[in-house]
């Protein structure tokens, strides 16, 4: 078999094989195809797209090209989750206890995050003592008994996958929908999950900007879960302004300790209560969404989801009486209020923006060697459809400087208030095939 006819085949808009998809994952991953070729193969299904059996085999090429976990040992369903990102996103800070509180086993593989704030590593390790730097053995003890556990990502997870990524970032081939559903899919069946839900996002925050994008690349997930015997489906949730009022490490753990209690942001709560329900309901344990709902509801209020929550911070290291006392964590020397300029209606909150004014403060990263500053951050004080009167805050500061004035200026930018406006629809479709 020669790379060139690969190449070539798809160039002409052919369906490859699974034997030829193999061989270039494989000859890739050993250093013996060049970049080069990968580079044209890359622009060829950036071009051609790929099948729907096309995609399910370079999947799981990229699942097999290095280390599996095995989470068998784990009694009961495992039902991973999966978001897309954005700003503000502290939905798994939330779902995890949550569910596991209804006794769902949640084996959570994360990573550190690059861009407005930190991934969900960062934000737990704003707790004092927290770390996900424990053995496989200890991680599946621990959710066989408690049901929650986050690890971080294994080195030798999808090494194909890794080294595509890299490639396709600097060869224009990053919005390929099959390479980015393969790349996303890959890392969440290496991690061993029976089942998965996705939260595919759309509008300025996100990296599907339109629901056309949005639906295509979570149609093309879910139907390469299903086409590989993991039960998948998909929520298309909003990302046109920031989720929750948090934008910032420590500040969103606060914002996941309001929100396991019932006092979280409306949004923030409605989307963990969609997304719960469905791990609910493929984990077995309620039979239909609304039953899983009401018990989600139910562990928040009675207190059983915050318990779970300390339980699981206790359990790597940390300082579970944050929980209680969440003064304890970082805080930012200087808290500034940014004041509208004029009375009316919050119509837009741009979503990226504000989480890059969020990043020059250090709640992000630009590159991956930079340090992220945990206390750091922005609290929205309105979201759209919300009145403000002049003078009154729009958000809110948090920074260990006092001149914020380039941090300022971006929010006046990029938060726009107009005489009407209404709150944009949190969720935009499901989709579970």
């Amino acid at each position: 078999m020669r790379m060139v006819d690969v190449i070539s085949k798809k160039r002409d808009g052919k369906e490859l094989t699974t034997e030829e998809i193999q061989f270039v994952v494989d000859g890739y991953t050993a250093g013996k195809i060049p970049d080069y070729q990968v580079s044209a193969l890359a622009m060829a299904i950036f071009f051609q797209d790929m099948t729907d059996r096309e995609r399910a085999d370079l999947t799981m090429a990229m699942v097999n090209s290095g280390e599996t976990i095995d989470l068998s040992a784990i009694e009961g369903i495992k039902v991973d989750k999966h978001s897309t990102g954005g700003v503000g996103d502290t939905t798994t800070l939330v779902l995890a206890p949550l569910v596991a509180a209804l006794d769902v086993p949640v084996a959570k593989m994360s990573g550190r995050g690059l861009g407005h704030t930190g991934g969900t590593i960062d934000k737990l390790e704003a707790i004092e003592g927290f770390h996900v730097e424990i053995t496989k053995e200890q991680f599946i003890d621990l959710v066989n008994r408690d049901k929650v556990a986050v690890i971080g990502q294994s080195g030798n997870l999808t090494p194909a996958d890794k080294k595509l990524y890299a490639l396709r970032d600097v060869t224009g081939t990053v919005n390929s929908i099959p390479l980015i559903a393969s790349s996303i899919m890959s890392k969440k069946i290496a991690a061993g999950a029976d089942a998965i839900v996705l939260d595919v996002k759309t509008g300025a925050g996100a990296f599907m900007k339109t629901d056309k994008d949005a639906e295509n690349l979570a149609h093309a997930m879910v139907r390469i879960g299903n086409n590989v015997g993991r039960q998948t489906m998909a929520v298309i949730s909003d990302m046109s302004q920031p989720l929750g009022f948090a934008i910032g490490n420590a500040l969103e753990v606060q914002e996941a300790i309001d929100t396991l209690k019932g006092e979280g942001p409306e949004d923030l709560t409605e989307l963990v209560l969609i997304l719960g329900s469905q791990m609910v309901v493929l984990a077995k344990k309620a039979k239909d969404l609304d039953e899983a709902r009401e018990m989600l509801k139910e562990v928040m209020a009675n207190g059983k989801a915050l318990a779970k929550f300390k339980d699981f911070l206790n359990n790597q290291g940390g300082d579970g009486s944050i929980v209680d006392d969440p003064s304890k964590l970082p805080q930012a020397k200087f808290k500034i209020d940014v004041p509208a300029k004029e009375s009316g209606v919050v119509s837009e909150i741009v979503a990226d923006e504000i989480g890059i004014a969020a990043m020059l403060l250090g709640a992000g990263r630009a590159t991956k060697e930079d340090e992220i500053d945990l206390a750091v951050g922005i609290m929205l004080r309105k979201k759209v459809g919300d009145k403000v009167a002049a003078g009154e805050p729009l958000v809110t500061i948090y920074a260990n400087k006092e001149d914020v004035k380039a941090v300022e200026a971006k929010i006046y930018e990029n938060i726009r208030v107009s005489d009407k406006a209404e709150a944009p629809k949190l969720i935009h479709t499901i989709i579970t095939e």
